[in-house]
C-alpha cells in the first residue's frame, strides 16, 4: 500500500451563469463556501493546500453535489524553480 502525496494547492470556483443558488455547497464545504443573502455562493480565491484533506473532500463533495454543476476544483501546481546555471562565468 502505498501514501498519496498531495502537493500543490486548490481552489474551489463558481460559475455564476451556472448556479441557480440552491445551497447545496454551503452545506457540503462550509469552510470554503458562504452565502450571499440571496443564497449565492461567495468562495474565497486564496488556494488552499491540498495537504488539507479536510478541505480538499469538503470541496469535492460539493462538486459532485451541485445539482448545476456550477462548480469547479482548480489545482494549482506551484511553479518549478529556475534551473541554476552552471556554465563559466566570465572573470
Amino acid at each position: 500500500m502505498g501514501v498519496i502525496r498531495r502537493t500543490g494547492l486548490f481552489v474551489l470556483q463558481v460559475n455564476p451563469i451556472l448556479c441557480d443558488s440552491f445551497g447545496h455547497c454551503a452545506e457540503l464545504a462550509p469552510d470554503l463556501v458562504h452565502l450571499d443573502e440571496w443564497g449565492y455562493p461567495i468562495i474565497s480565491s486564496e488556494p488552499v493546500p491540498m495537504a488539507d484533506i479536510g478541505a480538499y473532500e469538503s470541496a469535492r463533495y460539493a462538486e459532485r453535489g451541485c445539482p448545476r454543476k456550477a462548480l469547479h476544483i482548480a489545482k494549482i501546481h506551484p511553479p518549478a524553480p529556475e534551473p541554476v546555471s552552471r556554465g563559466r562565468g566570465r572573470v
